[in-house]
């Protein structure tokens, strides 16, 4: 190739590495493309010509020789300089050989742009091993799925303020767009025809990890939307005894208030679906057995290390790891017996609660106490690594193409512009407000599921949460007592200045008399 054309590279053409290309030509980018195995190459580039994509995009590819070297060489040499080369492979030791591939390619100021769900830790390494070689690296975050990455997703770019300078016309393109406005995500993308107008749901997040860091809390955030909804779902099912079809119009209702969300509205749209095989609800022929990628306990893992209550999340975690002990727990159910209830136990709306009312409330305020868990989260590492994270801003660029997008994104988003600095998210006004409205209907629904012995951990979790964040006063006064009684680990005194510690001399603990 006499001269370099394409104004960016991609390495990877699994599910979202292709749709990220398609949706950078339907912006009018060239993308040299490149993958491992050379046969995922052509029928890749036969298939997209341009004619269908954008005006101006283009696909560049090189699927000939077999050997990976010298197609690895032929990509480089097509991309326009400074190069920038995204990678979308599997995370951990396959990027870092991609990596390694592509350094001896590679001329000072180009830029190497991570957006698969590394470890940000990860990110910070190879940030300072590329930058002592003169090149430049981006970890970005990248949500919203494989429809996400096609029309617009939500972009998440962390690193050297450089390396978002030179990849900033690419990610501000190619990112969801919300009303500016209303806050709303701009619908309507279709293959060729990218949304035009509106705010880019990206923005440089911060140095080093700081963009893969906030990807996998957003991640932790999911998995906690993702059990409130699901816990929601099985108290309809289990306590109110609601049909399916009946709980997908309450999920498509909720969407159009205070929970409208992707989440709300895919899971609507499950609950309509049927089984082709048996006819029956799709849901109800599905295995109650979850997956989980592990971007969640690595969430859990940074709470755990920064001090942060994040027991909703955490919550959500340990509820996939108990749905994966299917066998076991079908075992364990032919044993343990739940409450002696009846057929009695099942009412929507009778005595004084509106019980559908009561599950959206609690679903809503839980959703609230779980967003201010990661927030708290992300605020606290930005302390720690001094990333310095807007995080108004980082839930603005939340409100579309990413999985967590909702309508509440934007009161979020106003609660950190009227108060930076904010500690927690229920300190705000509205959502104290809301909380203070319709916390009775929440406590309702998790004392009526531990009495029916329906489990909702989540729920629980965040109610707790809530009122623990509220109380003066908890019992850990006795709990420090118990740790300088048998370790010495010294106590502070309410009547003396935070910071002062104290111990008690104990008296040696009665022990019982062993008969011999």
């Amino acid at each position: 190739m006499s001269s370099p054309i394409a104004d960016i590279g991609l390495i990877g053409l699994e599910v979202m590495g292709r749709n990220l290309i398609l949706n950078m030509a339907d912006h009018g980018f060239k993308v040299a493309v490149h993958n491992r195995s050379a046969t995922k190459v052509k029928p890749f580039l036969d298939e997209n010509p341009p004619s269908v994509l954008g005006p101006g995009g283009a696909l560049i590819g090189f699927h000939e020789p077999e050997d990976e070297t010298e197609r690895l060489k032929k990509f480089v040499a097509a991309i326009k300089r400074p190069r920038r080369i995204v990678l979308l492979v599997k995370a951990g030791p396959p990027t870092d050989a991609t990596i390694d591939k592509l350094i001896p390619l590679l001329e000072k100021g180009d830029l190497i742009i991570d957006g698969g769900n590394a470890q940000w830790e990860d990110t910070i390494r190879r940030d300072r091993t590329l930058s002592d070689k003169g090149l430049l690296f981006c970890g970005s975050g990248v949500s919203g799925g494989e429809l996400g990455a096609r029309f617009g997703p939500s972009l998440m770019p962390g690193g050297n303020p450089a390396a978002w300078e030179i990849l900033k016309p690419v990610w501000t393109a190619i990112a969801a767009k919300v009303d500016a406005k209303t806050g709303k995500p701009i619908e309507g993308a279709a293959p060729g025809k990218p949304v035009t107008g509106g705010v880019p749901c990206t923005t440089y997040i911060g140095p080093g990890g700081a963009g893969h860091y906030v990807k996998m809390v957003h991640n932790g955030i999911e998995y906690g939307d993702m059990q409130l909804i699901c816990e929601a779902y099985h108290f309809m099912r289990d306590v109110l005894a609601l049909p399916t079809e009946q709980m997908a119009s309450i999920f498509a209702e909720w969407n159009t208030g205070d929970l409208d969300s992707f989440l709300i509205e895919i899971t609507a749209d499950i609950l309509r679906q049927k089984d082709s095989v048996t006819g029956k609800p799709f849901v109800d022929i599905v295995l109650d057995a979850a997956g989980q990628k592990g971007t969640g306990k690595w969430t859990i893992g940074s709470a755990l290390d920064l001090g942060v209550p994040a027991p909703t999340m955490a919550e959500a975690v340990f509820a996939r790891n108990m749905s994966a002990q299917k066998a076991e727990r079908a075992a364990a159910a032919k044993v343990l017996k739940g409450p002696h209830m009846g057929d009695k136990s099942h009412s929507v709306g009778s005595g004084e609660h509106d019980w559908i009312t009561c599950v959206r409330d609690a679903l809503y305020c839980s959703k609230i106490c779980s967003y201010a868990q990661g927030f708290a989260l992300m605020q606290a590492a930005s302390k720690a690594n001094n990333w310095g994270l807007k995080l108004g801003e980082i839930a603005s660029i939340f409100r579309g193409g990413c999985i967590i997008r909702a309508r509440f994104l934007q009161k979020i988003t106003e609660a950190y512009q009227q108060r930076p600095d904010l500690p927690n998210l229920l300190l705000d006004g509205y959502f104290a407000g809301v909380i203070d409205r319709v916390q009775g209907n929440w406590r309702a629904v998790v004392a009526r599921a531990a009495v029916q012995g329906v489990p909702v951990p989540a729920f629980s979790s965040a109610l707790s949460y809530y009122d623990s964040y509220r109380s003066e006063r908890l019992p850990a006064n006795l709990l420090q007592a118990q740790r300088d009684y048998f370790g010495a680990h010294t106590y502070e005194r309410t009547d003396q200045p935070r910071g002062k510690f104290f111990h008690l001399d104990w008296p040696e603990p009665k022990r019982p008399q062993i008969a011999v």
